[in-house]
């Protein structure tokens, strides 16, 4: 057990039956999702709904993931704890708490001040201290950090991020999902000698990813 994160007093056991009874099985995956109370991570007035298997409303139009997909795509990334992650939308902070579990480092960026705020809160009092926050334009990335060995986006791509992929490592992976605001699909792209190799995994939906090289502004 990690001395740097230790376990919620809260555990998310119920969380780990439901995500394994849907097929994820990595060790290490269940193993962070347990230490972790996702009703924590929640606005107090939807906490009762930290233990259902779908996104939850955290405000200013951001959701939390639904458990299944927060275990989908950490086991994607197959982490060691020896990487540096870059995650894309800190939301609630409940995926960067699991990231913060399995590897070295985590830099996550969050464009509204208030969500990131929260979740450094949250964070901070949980322990957590190998994680670098920043308020910004996530599609962008942060570029003097990169290389990244991992780079995560948890909100819905238009397409292909070009420079997200540029900060990342060769031999790392991106986990995105990709396509339009109806529906995407989660997305694994490796580095391989500096070119995209693609695979899908699942159909999903996501928020909007905002920013210079994503959606919008609604």
């Amino acid at each position: 057990m990690s001395k740097r994160n230790p376990p919620d007093p809260a555990s998310g056991a119920a969380i780990v039956r439901q995500v394994r009874a849907r097929g994820i099985h990595d060790p290490r995956v269940l193993n962070a999702l347990a230490r972790l109370s996702r009703a924590r991570f929640l606005p107090p007035e939807v906490r009762g709904q930290a233990q259902a298997d779908r996104a939850v409303a955290i405000g200013l139009q951001q959701t939390m993931s639904q458990p299944f997909m927060v275990a989908v795509m950490t086991a994607e990334l197959a982490l060691a704890g020896t990487e540096r992650v870059l995650e894309i939308g800190t939301g609630s902070g409940y995926q960067t708490a699991v990231l913060s579990d399995l590897a070295a480092e985590v830099f996550t960026i969050e464009r509204h001040t208030t969500l990131s705020l929260r979740a450094r809160g949250l964070l901070d009092g949980l322990g957590r201290t190998n994680i670098r926050f920043r308020v910004g334009d996530g599609t962008l990335g942060w570029p003097e950090e990169a290389p990244f060995d991992r780079i995560l986006v948890t909100a819905g791509a238009p397409t292909f991020p070009t420079t997200l992929f540029e900060q990342l490592a060769e031999g790392g992976l991106l986990v995105a999902p990709l396509g339009p605001e109806e529906g995407q699909e989660l997305t694994v792209v490796r580095k391989q000698n500096g070119k995209p190799v693609s695979r899908t995994v699942l159909s999903c939906r996501f928020v909007k990813l905002i920013g210079a090289e994503g959606w919008d502004k609604d």
